[in-house]
């Protein structure tokens, strides 16, 4: 149950996080905006979520999951609902920024949950459930916000955004609980923050997901223009083979959260995870330009793998983490992860124009083997370990 309620909240947050981008047209009329101005405006959810990620974590692990995701989902309800009365931009654009920073609660607590409640044996397969929900949230977005956009314009967008995060906040109080055995909500952890931020092994994991990004968010913001603009693929098939792409991405969450506890390992995946990345992304880089449906059939897999690893990345931070610092780890490790997310679109972009598609496709081969790098001698987490044991 603490899964399922932990996977439909994040789901709701994903929904506004990523699903808004869906109604990019009808938000540029609402507000009269431009193309750059309109990415500003949905790019200043995540700039509220780098802010207050690690702070989050830090609650939950000394209040519990149930209080710091039912206050942060409020927040983000009440911050959505406001937005669907204010007509400037930059009023929306500070309400967005608070509904960013109230939903990153659940990107802190709801991984913390997860661990707290599986054993190792069981816990890489439920953290990729919970990371699912991410594409999934973004996906139903995507396919219910236009109609909503255009039956009742964009207040009744936000005002659904802000239903979807109080359901998910009642869905948490009723039914998250802490685990038997666990310290009484207030205990002081008993290390420090600035422990868990001077964790080298924790700064190295972090950097192998900041660099895994980056073909991460190549692939699916840039795939449609590399098949389209650059193969000269229709763009509706273009546009399949990304959804497609997206549906492989969250199999390969749910495969690699199953393999890595068949095998009693994270790092191991990763690793394989990493270079087989890079080699899509090469292979990619080689066939560009090229006959579109060769370059498809390499692109499209490569591109879902470096989806897949984001479940190993949580659940290893989780379990490096100091005793009852799970959820400040996992949110240490989830910040470089936006930090990349918000860098990475607009760097690819300017190297494609620079330089070209090969040489983007080239530049995310390239971070990908930088992370591997940075996993090489990397000790596995400790066998066993959940938070606060």
């Amino acid at each position: 149950m603490v899964l399922a309620v932990g996977t439909v909240a994040q789901a709701a947050t994903a929904a506004y996080f990523l699903g808004l981008s869906a109604v990019t047209p009808a938000l540029r009329d609402y507000f009269g905006l431009g193309l750059a101005a309109v990415g500003t405006l949905i790019g200043a959810i995540s700039v509220g979520l780098v802010l207050t990620l690690i702070a989050w974590g830090g609650a939950a692990d000394r209040f519990g999951e149930r209080g710091v995701m039912s206050v942060g989902l409020v927040g983000a309800a009440a911050a959505l609902a406001g937005t669907a009365f204010v007509h400037t931009p930059l009023a929306a654009g500070a309400l967005l920024v608070l509904a960013g920073a109230s939903g990153a609660s659940v990107n802190a607590a709801s991984g913390r949950a997860v661990l707290t409640w599986f054993p190792s044996g069981r816990r890489g397969m439920a953290m990729a459930v919970r990371q699912t929900s991410v594409p999934v949230g973004a996906a139903l977005a995507a396919a219910a916000l236009p109609a909503i956009a255009t039956a009742g314009g964009i207040p009744a967008v936000f005002l659904t955004l802000a239903a979807t995060c109080l359901l998910a906040a009642a869905a948490v109080a009723i039914w998250v609980r802490e685990p038997p055995g666990r310290p009484a909500r207030g205990t002081r952890p008993a290390t420090g923050v600035m422990t868990v931020l001077a964790d080298r092994r924790l700064l190295r994991l972090s950097l192998a997901g900041l660099l895994l990004v980056v073909p991460q968010f190549l692939g699916s913001v840039f795939l449609v223009e590399v098949l389209h603009e650059g193969a000269g693929l229709p763009l509706g098939l273009s546009s399949g083979l990304l959804a497609l792409t997206q549906v492989l991405g969250a199999l390969g969450r749910l495969g690699n959260g199953f393999w890595s506890d068949r095998v009693s390992s994270r790092l191991g995946p990763l690793r394989v995870v990493a270079v087989a990345a890079a080699v899509g992304f090469a292979l990619s880089a080689a066939l560009e330009p090229g006959p579109a449906p060769v370059l498809a059939a390499v692109l499209v897999p490569a591109a879902a793998v470096a989806i897949s690893w984001n479940g190993l990345v949580f659940t290893a931070a989780g379990e490096l983490a100091p005793p009852d610092r799970a959820a400040t780890a996992m949110a240490v490790s989830n910040t470089a992860n936006y930090v990349a997310a918000a860098v990475a679109p607009p760097l690819g972009g300017l190297v494609a124009e620079v330089a070209g598609w090969p040489a983007m496709l080239g530049m995310g081969a390239v971070a990908a083997l930088g992370a591997f790098a940075a996993l090489i001698r990397l000790a596995e987490p400790v066998a066993g370990r959940s938070a606060g044991t």
